[in-house]
Order: C-alpha cells, then sequence, then structure tokens
C-alpha cells in the first residue's frame, strides 16, 4: 500500500478538514545543502576493471531484516547505500546524499528533504518520496519478524509525510535537538515497488510468508552497485549501474566507485585466501594481524613492487566489544563470577605478545570516540589473576581440581567456553585460556565457523562470545540492555542482563531533549554497564592496514577519519575511492614475467592518529 499522505492528514481529512487534499510545507522553511565541504576523492580516478575479494562464508540470506540478517554480509547489502543525508567523513558536517536539500522544522520534531531528482533505483525505477513513507510500512509489519525494527519505527518515528513525489518529511516521535534530530530523521529508502506483496491477507502493506519468499532476493539498490549474479555457496557478484548513475551529479559522489564489477569468492580459509591473492587472483587482502603485516609481507611479490602495503590510522566511533558474557547461563549470573573472568582475562598480554602491540586495548565495555557520550572514566579491568581469585572464592569456587581448575562444594567446574568465528583468531582464544589457568579458570575454544556464529550467539546459546559490534554517531543502548530484550533469540542483547534502574535510563536517555542530560545519561549506563561485568573489553583497531596489487590507486592522501577500509575486502564499507589501473596491471604483468622489479611501496599515514 503507498501511502500519499501522512496519518495525521488521513484523521483530519476523516474528520471533515476542509482544508486538507494534499500535505502543504510550511512556509519560511531554511533550506541548506552544504556544497562547499571539500572533496575527498581524486579527479584522477579512472572507471571500468572488476575488483576481486573474497568472503569467508556465504550469506544467510539477502534480507536485510528479519532472521539471520544481521550477519556480515548484511554490511554489503547496506553500507554505502545512500540515505537522505549523510556526514561528510572529515569535517562532519551533513551533505546530500538522495536529498539535495534539507530543512528543520520549528517544532523541534520534523525534517523536510527534497529528494536529487535524478535519484533511481538500480533497476531504473525513480526514488520518490513514497519510498521514504514506505519505510515505515516496512518497519512497522510484523510480517518482516523484526521486533527490534517494529519498536523502533512505532516508538520513536511519528510519521513520514509525502508532499509531493520528491518532498517529504520525516517526523520525529519526541522533541529532539537538532544534532540528534536529523540521525533519527535520515532514513534510508525502500523500495516500494519491489516489496508489493502478493499475498497479504493481514492487509499490512507487505507479504504474509515475507522472511521466505524474500531470502534469497537481493532488493534494487540505491547506490552504484546492486547484486548481479548469485551462485549459491560459492560467490556473488555486484555490477555497477554504468557511468550515468545518478549519484554522480552529487558532486561529493563524483570519481568514487571507480570499478565496474565486484566478485566475491567465498573461500573459506584465510590462509587459502592469502595464497589465492600472492596469485593475483584477489587484488587486496586485510593485514590485520601481526603476522600478516611483517612475516608474510615479505614475499618476492611485496620486495619486488608488485604487490603495495599501506598503513592509515582513522578516528571511526568503536562499538562495544569483547568478551560478552551470556548471564542466562549457570554461574553467569554472579557478580563474582563474571569480575572474576574479567580480572583473569589478559587482554593486556594478549595485545602486547600475540598482537605485538599492534591493537589498543578497549577501555569501555561500550565503545569510544562518541565525544561527550563516551564515559572516560571507566577502564578496562587489568589482568589480575590474584584479584580474580578472591572473587571466585567468594562465589563458593574455594577448591582446587587435580588439573588446575576451581570446582564449588557442588562439583561445578570453573569453565566456560568462549565462542570465537575466525579459525585465525583461535592463538589469541589459546592465549587467554592459557593465561586464565593461573586463576584456577577454564576457557574452552567454541569455533562456529563464519555467519553461523553471529547465529548462534543471537539465539543466545553461547556463554561467552569474542566479538564487537558497529556503532553509531550516537550510541544505543535499547538493543543491548533493554529488559525487552533479555532472554529472547534474535536480539542484540548479548549478555542477557537488564535492570530496573537500566530500563528507566534507557528510556530515559531515548527521549531526552537536553544534549547535556543525554549525555550524562549515557556515562551513567555505561558506568552501570561496566560495573555489572558483563562484557569483558577488548581491543580495537583504529586503522585501515591492506595489502593491493601495485594496479589498484589510491588517492592521496588515502584515509579520512572516517575511513576503515580502503578497499571492499570481505566488506562494503569502504568510501570506493579507489580505482584500478588496466595498463599498470598490463605491465606489472608483464613484468612478473620479465622478472622485471619495481621498488617496494609501503605507505604510512598518521594524520587522524591519536
Amino acid at each position: 500500500m503507498k501511502k500519499t499522505l501522512s496519518i495525521s492528514a488521513f484523521l483530519a481529512m476523516a474528520l471533515g478538514s476542509p482544508l486538507l487534499t494534499a500535505a502543504e510545507l510550511p512556509a519560511g522553511l531554511k533550506w541548506q545543502s552544504n556544497l562547499h565541504e571539500p572533496l575527498f576523492a581524486s579527479p584522477q580516478a579512472k572507471f571500468g576493471g572488476t575488483f576481486h575479494t573474497y568472503i569467508e562464508s556465504f550469506p544467510q540470506t539477502f534480507r536485510t531484516v528479519g532472521p539471520d540478517s544481521n550477519g556480515r554480509f548484511r554490511s554489503w547489502l547496506l553500507d554505502s547505500r545512500p540515505a537522505a543525508v549523510t556526514r561528510h567523513p572529515n569535517t562532519y558536517a551533513w551533505i546530500p546524499d538522495i536529498a539535495s536539500e534539507w530543512a528543520y522544522g520549528d517544532d523541534d520534531k520534523t525534517v523536510y528533504f527534497r529528494i536529487n531528482p535524478n535519484a533511481k533505483w538500480s533497476d531504473g525505477k525513480p526514488i520518490t518520496a513514497d519510498d521514504f513513507t514506505f519505510v515505515l510500512t516496512f518497519m512497522r509489519s510484523k510480517d518482516i519478524v523484526a521486533p527490534w525494527y517494529n519498536t523502533f519505527y512505532n516508538q520513536q518515528i511519528e510519521d513520514v509525510i509525502k508532499y509531493d513525489d520528491l518532498t517529504f518529511a520525516v517526523v520525529s516521535a519526541e522533541k529532539r535537538n537538532a544534532e540528534e534530530l536529523i540521525l533519527y530523521a535520515n532514513l534510508r529508502p525502500i523500495p516500494a515497488h519491489f516489496y508489493q506483496p502478493k499475498t497479504d491477507k493481514n492487509n499490512d502493506g507487505i507479504q504474509d510468508n515475507f522472511v521466505r519468499y524474500y531470502n534469497f532476493k537481493p532488493e534494487p539498490s540505491a547506490g552504484p552497485y546492486y547484486v548481479d549474479e548469485i551462485k549459491k555457496g560459492k560467490s556473488i557478484s555486484f555490477k555497477h549501474v554504468g557511468k550515468d548513475w545518478w549519484g554522480y551529479t552529487n558532486p561529493y559522489y563524483q570519481h568514487r566507485y571507480n570499478v565496474e564489477k565486484i566478485r566475491i569468492k567465498v573461500i573459506r580459509d584465510k590462509d587459502i585466501a592469502r595464497q589465492h591473492f600472492e596469485k593475483g587472483d584477489l587484488d587486496s587482502f586485510w593485514l590485520d594481524t601481526p603476522e600478516l603485516w611483517r612475516e608474510k609481507a615479505q614475499t618476492p611479490n611485496f620486495e619486488n613492487g608488485y604487490i603495495h602495503k599501506f598503513w592509515g590510522y582513522n578516528q571511526t566511533p568503536m562499538g562495544a566489544g569483547g568478551l560478552w558474557i551470556n548471564t542466562a547461563k549457570p554461574l553467569l549470573d554472579n557478580l563474582d563470577v563474571r569480575q572474576g573472568i574479567a580480572l583473569a582475562s589478559d587482554f593486556d598480554g594478549l595485545i602486547d605478545k600475540v598482537l605485538r602491540g599492534d591493537v589498543i586495548r578497549k577501555p569501555n565495555p561500550m565503545g569510544i570516540g562518541h565525544g561527550d557520550y563516551t564515559n572516560t572514566d571507566i577502564k578496562a579491568p587489568p589482568f589480575n589473576p590474584e584479584l580474580a581469585i578472591q572473587h571466585f572464592e567468594k562465589a563458593g569456587f574455594s577448591q582446587i581440581g587435580p588439573d588446575g581448575i576451581r570446582v564449588n562444594q557442588q562439583g561445578q567446574r570453573l569453565s566456560f567456553a568462549i565462542t570465537y568465528s575466525y579459525g585465525y583468531l583461535t592463538p589469541q582464544i589459546a592465549y587467554l585460556k592459557e593465561q586464565a589457568k593461573l586463576a584456577g579458570l577454564e576457557f574452552t575454544l567454541n569455533l562456529v565457523d563464519g555467519s553461523s556464529a553471529f547465529k548462534y550467539v543471537l539465539e543466545k546459546k553461547h556463554e561467552l562470545s569474542f566479538h564487537n559490534m558497529g556503532t553509531s554517531e550516537i550510541p544505543q543502548y535499547w538493543e543491548y540492555f533493554y529488559s525487552a530484550n533479555a532472554n529472547k533469540p534474535q536480539n542484540n542483547n548479548f549478555t542477557n542482563y537488564s535492570t530496573p534502574e537500566l530500563d528507566r535510563l534507557i528510556l530515559a536517555y531515548r527521549s531526552e531533549f537536553d544534549l547535556e542530560k543525554k549525555k550524562a545519561e549515557a556515562r551513567q549506563i555505561q558506568s552501570i554497564i561496566a560495573d555489572a561485568s558483563v562484557i569483558v573489553p577488548g581491543y580495537m583497531r583504529p586503522y585501515a592496514r591492506e595489502a593491493y596489487w601495485r594496479w589498484l590507486q589510491i588517492p592521496k592522501p588515502a584515509m579520512t577519519k572516517l575511513t576503515e577500509f580502503l578497499f571492499p575486502s570481505g566488506t562494503f564499507q569502504d568510501f570506493g575511492t579507489f580505482w584500478i589501473d588496466e595498463s599498470r596491471k598490463k605491465e606489472t604483468k608483464a613484468a612478473m614475467k620479465s622478472g622485471r622489479h619495481f621498488e617496494p611501496v609501503t605507505i604510512v599515514e598518521e594524520e587522524y592518529k591519536l
């Protein structure tokens, strides 16, 4: 069902208002476009070529909502896809995306948008205000089986109003300060024409068996790339819409997303993927571990200048993460057990000895980089087995078993499994396991492959889960700690922890208008979570570190404050500023055959190093 008028407009008409036959824009709006921010792509970029990369497991669905949709491949389908507006990656000013202009209402609840008239979906259909009003129809439907989205779009967004095909407004359910209001109003459109239901017995505008019907049907894209070919279990290909992509009428998109195709092969083993990279079958490779950056980047291809190395720092906000402790599992509801686990988890030693100091300890379990929202008084617990023992003994684990692991009077061993998703993490978890023995704590290793691992954790089957989450510009807590999500599968309350005090604070935080009060509430929430010891802070990488064949070209400088990846190496979270130089590709391959060498290249950009 396409919505052409707001709910309030329909009500007014039903009550006999003589005024409304169509919504009318208020007078005196001050439209803005911020077209004078600095550009960050290179005019030297060339269009064309195919970029080859890999993923370690095939996605469980191509839906971006509903069961199993919150896996790693979701970023390929959502990130880098336009919303109404976006942030400039260096100045943080709002700049045009699908909307060319926007304006704030004087009610502290409404933001108005004018859509770029060139904007189209990848199937050629125009992007209109109907695709933004449809967001509410879609996200509020029970058929999508996405309770978080149902709740958010029912409780946080009051309305989306269409004024004409290219003009709409988003109305927040709460009054919000301008800094926060546009974050709530900045919707990503959903192609209404693609989701027209064939069966809709509940008449909510969405296909009744949505989850099954759309499981492997990727939707049209508003961005430059769309899913072109799927070989189930083997590979996925994205194709560029072409040089006439509507986004190139936006100056901030010019010279970006330059490759014509992206081919993603499923390679389940990272070492095998690296071998493919060294053969030139993959164009770039993420050098996330010390061994990859150092020893394994000393091959002839690096030394002869065929493959380049890049290390550039960023200032992106970091999300929550580390060891998520499932308090619904036996013994883990005990605070002393959790505090003992935190003190017996030697992340500092892991960083120093296994990761060679290449990463930084995350001080706050809920992440950092959110400005005054971040509670900087919170520090990660140090490795202290003696103090951990005191907590374990207080919890009743005062005896030592024959294998050195503590037991309580009921004969229960102090042993918990750590779930993780990639084999290359095994040495890291093994280090934690060995160090934990000093406190009489046993960690067992529970490697669950790729996308299945996140499903395992979403279903709350884990005891401890080692993973990090992304984050939004303003931190969110409802999904992680509100009681409605505890002890239920398929949501992000990975700890199953909640308290009445947290519930009250989280609701107050969500609706607080006063920015300073809101930030204070955020810091208080973080303090409670840290005291509950339900997430042991892990580590973070504030940089992009990659290897790439010399035919890939990057801007100078390549980094922005928000650059996480130079290339879509396993995710689509890059800014698409690189390009392929086919002449250098031919030159490189010819040189490799003839034995000609180039100077080795290692680029380090530290402008945004903190």
